[in-house]
């Protein structure tokens, strides 16, 4: 069969891959934007459990999905997720986890906390109200971050003195709300009441922003309202937002 014209002959689950296809839309976008479903090797019954792989590192055959949880739930219900995997890994022998949402949503959740840990351990990533505002002064922060619940007037001082650093002041340059609370912080980074978050690091940032980026594409955040590294010719990349991310309010805030 020929190839249909201007259609690469790329296997869209390849390393070499430029762009992934999802499975259940047809829309084609990088990697980093989309969440990768793996397939496990035979199991006793003769199928084969398909998974969430967060981090996109799993072996063997998979399929990537660019939708919402919502999306995919109602495919996995109505069956189009079962046959779109069917098509994408080449075998009807599979085992879909009636939880799958719930367990993509855990595991892209892990794969941020994860990642800020590990920026964290290694210095890249700094906490407390005070320390950060001096950081982002000095023009010293790569990215800005407020949880979920930070308090908006908190998040509001933090993103002038970033925007001040950045002689940026007048732009809508603003720190990313994170889909995760304090508590979530916290826990993650074994320290108590984490609120806000800053890197020092353009390439912290920029491994920081795939887990995120995939984690808000997964939850549905219009792509006006998350957070995108951008290079900067003039400067270190920075971070950008729009401002009704850093405009949501939240309970009390314990600094």
């Amino acid at each position: 069969m020929r190839n249909p014209r201007n259609e690469p002959l790329v296997d869209h689950d390849s390393d070499d891959a430029p762009e992934r296809r999802c499975i259940l839309s047809g829309s084609n976008a990088g990697r980093d934007a989309m969440l990768r479903l793996a397939m496990g090797p035979t199991g006793p019954d003769g199928q084969h459990v398909v998974l969430p792989d967060p981090l996109a590192r799993a072996p063997g055959r998979g399929a990537w999905i660019g939708v919402d949880r919502d999306t995919l739930a109602t495919a996995l219900v109505n069956g189009k997720l079962k046959g779109a995997l069917a098509r994408a890994l080449r075998t009807g022998a599979l085992a879909i986890p009636e939880d799958l949402p719930e367990l993509a949503q855990a595991g892209l959740t892990r794969a941020l906390t994860e990642r800020l840990g590990l920026e964290f351990r290694a210095g890249r990533l700094i906490l407390g109200s005070d320390r950060i505002a001096r950081a982002a002064r000095d023009g010293t922060v790569a990215a800005l971050f407020h949880a979920a619940d930070a308090r908006s007037d908190g998040a509001r001082k933090l993103d002038q003195a970033w925007r001040v650093g950045n002689e940026a002041e007048g732009t809508g340059l603003a720190g990313q709300r994170l889909p995760l609370d304090r508590a979530t912080l916290s826990v993650a980074l074994g320290r108590d009441n984490v609120v806000h978050l800053a890197l020092t690091d353009p390439g912290s940032a920029q491994r920081v922003t795939v887990p995120l980026q995939r984690l808000l594409n997964f939850l549905g955040v219009p792509a006006d309202d998350a957070q995108l590294i951008e290079a900067n010719e003039d400067g270190p990349d920075r971070v950008s937002a729009s401002p009704a991310r850093a405009a949501q309010a939240g309970p009390d805030e314990l600094i």
